[in-house]
């Protein structure tokens, strides 16, 4: 077995999204990281009564997301008349295929009486050939995302997507996909296979995490070398992150916001779409 190492970080870099939420966001994400076009750390950002702010209603076409919760309460709705709430710990991978106009906002209660939010929302790129899908939602609560814990204790694992420590991800994906949240307690180590043919990566949002001698530290994005396992270590702080794993599409990508195809001819056509209400 080879072992992963890591090839290069990327810092994060803070600015405002949807309708003006506060998110760290790695400047590698788009450009180096297929199948991944976005990570977004949404705050944490602690809201005062009537504060709190979402994403209305935009457009998606071409691509999946997929929204994580760590604190706070938020709904969705979309064109076809799709609704739901996202709460702690819960899941949403939505796979936006061929179009859907969606929104993501605070709950009204939490609206009304303000709180903590913190959470992510990832952009899974989508193969050609499923660009224009039925769309699609999967809505899983916390209680039902498998999660395991090393016999020692030392290592929990939320397994959103792929598999970790013999446990296996309810969520069906397109594309093979990796999404493990993992905390390691201080001074613990962990190893972790994988499919060698998957890019992988390691976004560290709490303390500090080594690979093969190598730092990743709260706020960067580690991209990982070629290798079927990875061995985790951390110091006298723990650590806790993403760990992102898919495979490489190696197709060209034609982005104009919410429109992410392959061509600028399709890009155009999207943009047509919305305008005259067909996109979704």
């Amino acid at each position: 077995m080879t072992n992963r190492s890591v090839k290069m970080t990327a810092p994060t870099h803070r600015t405002l999204e949807g309708g003006g939420f506060p998110v760290r966001r790695p400047a590698a994400m788009g450009s180096l990281m297929s199948p991944f076009l976005l990570l977004d750390e949404m705050g944490p950002v602690e809201w005062g009564p009537r504060e709190a702010i979402g994403a209305p209603d935009h457009p998606h076409r071409g691509f999946e997301t997929v929204t994580y919760l760590l604190e706070g309460a938020m709904q969705h709705a979309d064109s076809a008349g799709n609704r739901g709430e996202i709460n702690p710990g819960d899941v949403q991978w939505m796979t936006a295929g061929r179009g859907v106009i969606h929104s993501e906002l605070p709950q009204e209660e939490f609206y009304e009486t303000g709180g903590l939010t913190h959470g992510f929302q990832i952009w899974v790129n989508l193969p050609s050939e499923h660009k224009m899908m039925q769309p699609r939602y999967q809505d899983i609560p916390a209680s039902q995302i498998p999660k395991a814990t090393s016999e020692d204790g030392q290592i929990q694992a939320v397994v959103i997507a792929g598999d970790a420590l013999g446990v296996s991800a309810v969520i069906d994906t397109v594309i093979p996909i990796q999404l493990i949240h993992i905390k390691m307690e201080p001074n613990s180590s962990f190893t972790h296979s994988i499919q060698s043919d998957l890019n992988v990566m390691a976004y560290v949002f709490g303390g500090a995490l080594s690979i093969e001698g190598k730092t990743v530290e709260d706020g960067q994005l580690g991209l990982l070398t070629q290798g079927d396992k990875i061995d985790f270590k951390t110091g006298d702080i723990g650590a806790e992150f993403l760990l992102m794993g898919g495979p490489e599409l190696n197709e060209p990508i034609a982005r104009y916001g919410p429109f992410v195809m392959n061509t600028r001819e399709e890009i155009h056509q999207a943009v047509l779409d919305f305008q005259n209400g067909t996109l979704a």
